[in-house]
């Protein structure tokens, strides 16, 4: 399965360097920011998975940035977890009240880090499974199986449905060809290349095959050259 990437806000590069290094070696992918407008800079391009905010930054600080998350759409459900060295109850409660869904103590434990982690993504993970995705029109229901274009029922195959799941569950980022097989079809199947470029294909067909629509859908499953393969709204 693809690795979750994790955003590292902290003002203090030791310790940034020290969380990235936890991470790595859990098997998680991290990427760091030093500031609350570089962390939302990052959180908006590189799509993170999970955000780890210290509370004292330059710039703004992490309850503020946290605030704002939870205010836009886009990052409304991105899992946050301050890690901070505000220890009173008073801080905890407002991080808490704030929406953030963990909040850690400087010093810390990295294998309590770690284990809080993977419990944050479990829980947020668990919610998203079975909520209706959509894009403009263009609606993916998981729990009836179903997909619609301006309310216009869109046939596929079930590979061509995990796959359309799968993009619009990380939409703006890249995947190799390796990477949409692990995930979709699973580490342990091996398949040849050309065999991703044509449920590609299929995939895109059937997201054409609904006429006279505002925006060509097909055209949101952009090939990235020499990369592999992204679900984005913005142009090419």
């Amino acid at each position: 399965m693809i690795e979750s990437t994790i955003l590292i806000v902290d003002d203090e590069a030791a310790i940034r360097d020290m969380v990235s290094i936890t991470l790595d070696l859990a098997g998680f992918s991290s990427i760091m920011a030093g500031n609350a407008h570089d962390a939302h800079v990052s959180i908006i391009d590189k799509k993170p998975d999970l955000v780890l905010l210290d509370w004292m930054l330059p710039g703004g600080s992490g309850i503020e940035l946290a605030r704002r998350l939870r205010r836009e759409e886009i990052t409304a459900n991105l899992p946050i977890i301050m890690l901070t060295a505000k220890t009173s109850e008073d801080n905890k409660v407002q991080g808490l009240n704030e929406g953030v869904d963990d909040y850690i103590t400087k010093p810390f434990s990295p294998r309590e880090l770690v284990a809080r982690i993977k419990t944050v993504l479990r829980r947020t993970t668990g919610k998203q499974k079975d909520r209706v995705l959509q894009v403009f029109d263009l609606k993916l229901d998981p729990t009836s199986h179903r997909i619609f274009i301006e309310e216009k029922p869109v046939d596929m195959g079930p590979t061509e449905f995990r796959l359309l799941k799968f993009f619009l569950l990380n939409q703006e980022k890249v995947f190799s060809r390796d990477h949409i097989q692990d995930s979709v079809w699973g580490g342990n199947v091996y398949l040849e290349e050309r065999t991703i470029d044509v449920h590609i294909r299929r995939l895109r067909k059937a997201l054409s095959s609904i006429n006279d629509t505002s925006i060509d859908y097909s055209s949101l499953i952009q090939t990235v050259r020499g990369a592999g393969y992204r679900f984005s709204v913005r142009p090419h």
